[in-house]
């Protein structure tokens, strides 16, 4: 009897405190986990590189297979252009989820992945209905099934910090750019 493979889904990872309770239910749901690690809003670049090597410990515990995106953070300055003086939860974070969903859509269709989704709604602090709007637009834009998903659901940001003080993995205080520090 041939076992039956799993569907693959492409979880774009905002960091690995958030990714620890996505990738675990993910696999519980029957998926194949690739994990993205595409963050070029990240400042300054040391800190990125925590982040990044924290998502590396997380997915080499978790078994599944991670894709560093390129970091470059003229990308995130030129999707923020015009919007530095937003509050945070405002235009200048939709434009830095559209960039980095968009970035994993195409990375999806490159890797013939039909499915994806973002370890980002599992934050209090992240509006799980925007994301779900622009992950839903990008993916009818690109032919691919967007996952709507709200991870903090049944104590999932709970869950999520737990597995990420067991693994001692660095934690961050702030969401990202440059701009959210100063909130």
């Amino acid at each position: 009897m041939k076992e039956q493979s799993k569907n693959k889904i492409l979880l774009h990872a905002c960091c690995a405190i958030c990714s620890g309770h996505p990738i675990s239910l993910l696999k519980s749901m029957g998926y194949s986990v690739v994990v993205f690690f595409y963050n070029p809003n990240i400042y300054p670049e040391d800190e990125y590189k925590k982040r990044l090597e924290a998502e590396r410990t997380l997915c080499q515990k978790l078994n599944c297979e991670l894709i560093e995106g390129e970091y470059n953070i003229e990308e995130f300055y030129n999707a923020a252009k015009g919007l530095e003086n937003e509050p945070e939860k405002g235009k200048r974070c939709d434009k830095c989820f559209e960039l980095r969903l968009n970035k994993t859509a195409d990375l999806a269709k490159k890797l013939g992945i039909k499915e994806f989704t973002t370890s980002i709604v599992i934050s209090p602090h992240k509006n799980y209905a925007k994301l779900t709007e622009i992950g839903e637009t990008i993916a009818q834009e690109k032919d691919l099934i967007y996952k709507a998903i709200d991870f903090k659901k049944q104590d999932g940001f709970l869950k999520t910090n737990k597995i990420s003080k067991e693994l001692n993995l660095y934690r961050q205080n702030y969401c990202g750019c440059e701009y959210s520090i100063r909130s």
